[in-house]
């Protein structure tokens, strides 16, 4: 899910032919599915193409006492109209046919091996810069318009409850999934948009709901409850069977954690893994539980959405 922002200007292009230097302006780049064609950084990985824009530029010069020429901070696209910097990993621009995603904000400083530094001791690129991949090549040039997509997370939350879908009681394990990835996603600014449903404890309701979550192409699904061993109690069975990869160290892990010290914690029957392109995990029902598994889950949840859209950050 995505939403359109605002328009953002191409005001440089710059290639530079080796590594370490300086990018010179070109009259207009090729984006191939690598890169910038004959730039030193293009290659099959998360940082093909850097981003910088002018607002950075505006606020360096002032500190550097001179004025900074484009693509003197090795920048490939120098824009004007978004600060860079504010955006997040997954958001897209659009130029034409062109499709850019953010994969990297910033990076880390050279030092003195970078001239601009061994100039003024500072350097706004990696403060400010970003890096993108080509989703949809093309060719860019100086003059050309676009504007920013923004990523937005969709998420279900599924509670599976007799009492809760009655109102008999609150579901508090729903709320208390969705609060912790509220806060997972604000770390990294991400914006999201999380559904929360109560069903009772019913196969077919459920296996309804996942199969529109796939079809809609949510990005993650989280259950809570149905993970015990009582009549009642089949939620690994429905979603198993429709999950492409299975995760099982994630729950693994959660259930010697937990079970060491509680033995009742090696009972729940939790899984993880990827349904099309959402990840998915079910998690037990008590909201006790559903705190430690959420605190354990988040530790991999952003490494494994990195992997999931075949972004490879180990560079």
């Amino acid at each position: 899910m995505s939403q359109a922002t605002q328009e953002i200007k191409v005001v440089s292009v710059n290639i530079s032919r080796e590594k370490g230097t300086v990018k010179l302006p070109e009259a207009q780049i090729v984006l191939t599915k690598i890169g910038v064609e004959g730039d030193a950084h293009a290659g099959s990985w998360h940082r093909m193409v850097s981003m910088l824009g002018t607002e950075s530029f505006d606020k360096f010069e002032k500190q550097a006492g001179r004025k900074i020429a484009w693509g003197e901070f090795a920048e490939n696209i120098t824009t004007q109209g978004i600060i860079l910097h504010e955006t997040a990993p997954f958001d897209q621009f659009v130029f034409g046919y062109i499709l850019l995603e953010v994969t990297q904000i910033g990076k880390k400083c050279h030092g003195s091996n970078c001239a601009i530094f061994r100039e003024v001791g500072n350097c706004v690129m990696p403060k400010e810069g970003i890096f993108v991949r080509v989703l949809q090549p093309g060719t860019l040039k100086p003059g050309d318009r676009g504007y920013y997509i923004q990523k937005v997370f969709k998420v279900m939350v599924v509670t599976l409850s007799d009492r809760a879908s009655k109102g008999e009681y609150e579901d508090l394990s729903g709320p208390e999934i969705t609060s912790q990835l509220n806060e997972f996603f604000n770390k990294d600014k991400w914006k999201s948009v999380i559904e929360n449903v109560v069903i009772p404890d019913d196969p077919q309701q459920l296996q309804l709901l996942l199969e529109r979550a796939k079809e809609e192409k949510y990005d993650m699904v989280f259950t809570t409850g149905g993970t015990g061993i009582g009549p009642r109690d089949f939620t690994p069975e429905v979603i198993k069977p429709m999950l492409d990869k299975e995760i099982p160290g994630i729950m693994e892990a959660i259930r010697l954690k937990f079970g060491s010290e509680k033995p009742n914690a090696l009972l729940s029957r939790g899984v993880a893994g990827v349904m099309g392109e959402s990840l998915v995990y079910v998690l037990p029902g008590s909201f006790k539980a559903v705190k430690e598994y959420m605190t354990e889950i988040r530790l991999t949840l952003r490494h494994l959405l990195f992997m999931q859209k075949g972004v490879d950050i180990h560079h």
